[in-house]
């Protein structure tokens, strides 16, 4: 299939990254990285022909996909990608419309593809039901007001099989990786003083410094460090303290801040759940949240940083 004009250049996709341990460079197989559905059963096989476009000419992931672990718990059945009011949306794949309307006030358009269906929200459509369509042809245009968005407008993109909520960004073409190639290689941290304790045990994905973005493709400067832990895994407070922010922190997603005194603050992101409130004192080593993918995010991994009297400082030499 040819790519379609809109499509993001390759500097902004990157595969799925590989993961660093010890002196060795291990890829993940896709199984390993598949999130669960929320219905008991198998998750369909993903192939190089599945392959999905992107809705939006220049993408870049507010909030990923978080798969709940019920089907009437909380998560996030969808991944949201950044846009402007008034963009073009186009479908991912060839298929069918489905459904065009309101669901709970807010405009959707569906487009089913055989055994699964896409789901585009908020969008003022420009289809109609039972139409077929191309990947890369318009359907709509983005509206604003979607709840949580980080940006100007956001479009919820869902893919459904049957009644059970799969993630879309594992057939978006390209995929995209945690580190970017263009950058140093991920390095393990190197012995500092000991002033805080590794928050994981896990390899390190992507040091501090400047460096390509991984979903915009933009140089910028990383202000901590990448650990590439599975979701789920218990983070640990680095040093004694006292928590100031547990909660939702933008581009960051689900945020964990601790308050250690003299001006200096650590913080957890990308978390899938706090553990502690605000104003929770905590001992060095004591679970504070656990690992996720929220906010800006394109895999399971914990962004831990450090400020010292409000500067992004390098945690490597603490640890």
């Amino acid at each position: 299939m040819p790519t379609p004009s809109h499509a993001p250049s390759p500097r902004s996709l990157r595969a799925t990254p590989p993961r660093w341990s010890g002196r060795s460079l291990r890829v993940p197989s896709l199984a390993a990285v598949v999130v669960a559905s929320l219905a008991a059963g198998s998750v369909p096989a993903v192939g190089a022909d599945d392959a999905w476009v992107w809705p939006l000419d220049r993408p870049a992931v507010d909030r990923a996909f978080e798969a709940p672990p019920t089907p009437y718990a909380a998560g996030h059945r969808g991944v949201d990608l950044r846009g402007a009011p008034g963009e073009v949306v186009v479908a991912v794949a060839p298929g069918t419309v489905t459904f065009v309307g309101d669901v709970a006030g807010t405009p959707v358009v569906t487009v089913g593809h055989g055994a699964e269906r896409s789901t585009y929200q908020p969008v003022a459509a420009s289809v109609e039901v039972g139409r077929s369509v191309d990947a890369g042809e318009t359907i709509g245009t983005l509206l604003p007001g979607h709840r949580g968005c980080g940006a100007a407008a956001c479009l919820h993109l869902g893919r459904v099989a049957g009644e059970t909520y799969l993630d879309p960004s594992l057939l978006l073409a390209g995929r995209y990786r945690l580190i970017s190639p263009d950058g140093p290689p991920p390095t393990p941290p190197r012995r500092g003083d000991g002033a805080l304790s590794p928050p994981v045990d896990a390899p390190l994905t992507s040091a501090f410094g400047r460096r390509v973005h991984p979903v915009t493709g933009q140089p910028r400067q990383h202000d901590g460090l990448d650990f590439g832990a599975p979701c789920g895994t218990p983070v640990a407070a680095a040093a004694a303290g006292t928590v100031v922010r547990a909660g939702h922190a933008g581009g960051y997603g689900l945020r964990v801040e601790v308050d250690h005194g003299g001006g200096r603050v650590t913080s957890y992101s990308h978390l899938s759940s706090a553990q502690v409130a605000v104003g929770s004192v905590v001992t060095q080593g004591q679970p504070v949240a656990r690992v996720g993918t929220t906010g800006v995010s394109t895999g399971c991994h914990l962004h831990f940083s450090v400020h010292d009297g409000g500067t992004a400082v390098d945690p490597a030499p603490l640890l």
